[in-house]
């Protein structure tokens, strides 16, 4: 099963151009292609899921988590977990939880974290430089919304702009999104800063989907811990 992606570009009249998704949000939420994954590969791939993730929680989070709550209260006011809505396996939408590394403020759900971003605490800087803010999402592996390995869930109204600029985008959704991806894994992390990045990750993504294997699992997992050790200076 293969599945392109395509740029939409601007009629050469010089007319504004509306892409046709952007005219019914719920028409191109529903357009989304069945699921490939079988009975079998998801059972094993949520069983992967679920186990590590235990595995984890007991091991490291349960020490790990309180030291990093404490820390983002003693520095700064606000509660410790940070909650945005975003779009899950067939776009059914849910709260991605992460550690807040912002000051409080009213732009977080459309205003992407930029270098040197005020709103951005120092110990926020660290947690987003080391990928530890995102550590919480295993909450959400485990609740049966999010998988360890996955295309990279984008805020609501982000998912939206992507939508209307790329062909087959929500082809990312026909699996549960992950805490990293093959997107990630090969470099693509932090802010979206134009057309082609976004792209890139989506074309990664796509592939993803159409190739997923437990060993291409593992070797996500392996080439994200090398990315976080020497692919910071693309993370604010």
């Amino acid at each position: 099963m293969s599945t392109t992606i395509t740029e939409r570009k601007p009629p050469a009249s010089g007319r504004k151009y509306i892409p046709k998704s952007t005219k019914s949000k719920g028409q191109y939420l529903k357009n989304i292609p069945e699921a490939i994954f079988n009975e079998s590969q998801q059972l094993l791939k949520r069983t992967f899921d679920v186990t590590l993730s235990l595995v984890l929680t007991i091991l490291i989070f349960s020490w790990l988590f309180p030291l990093i709550g404490l820390l983002i209260k003693l520095t700064s006011s606000g509660p410790v977990f940070f909650q945005q809505l975003r779009h899950g396996k067939d776009n059914v939408p849910f709260y991605c939880y992460k550690f807040r590394t912002m000051y409080v403020n009213d732009q977080a759900d459309t205003q992407q974290a930029t270098k040197d971003d005020p709103r951005i605490t120092w110990i926020g800087r660290f947690l987003r430089k080391s990928s530890l803010d995102e550590l919480p999402q295993f909450f959400n592996v485990i609740r049966g919304e999010m998988s360890i390995v996955g295309p990279r869930p984008h805020a609501i109204p982000m998912n939206y702009k992507f939508s209307a600029e790329i062909d087959n985008f929500m082809f990312r959704h026909t699996v549960k999104p992950g805490i990293t991806g093959l997107a990630q894994a090969k470099g693509f992390r932090g802010e979206t800063k134009d057309f082609y990045d976004i792209y890139s990750r989506c074309k990664l993504d796509i592939f993803y989907v159409n190739n997923w294997s437990p060993i291409l699992d593992i070797k996500i997992i392996i080439w994200t811990v090398f990315s976080l050790l020497l692919s910071k200076n693309e993370v604010y």
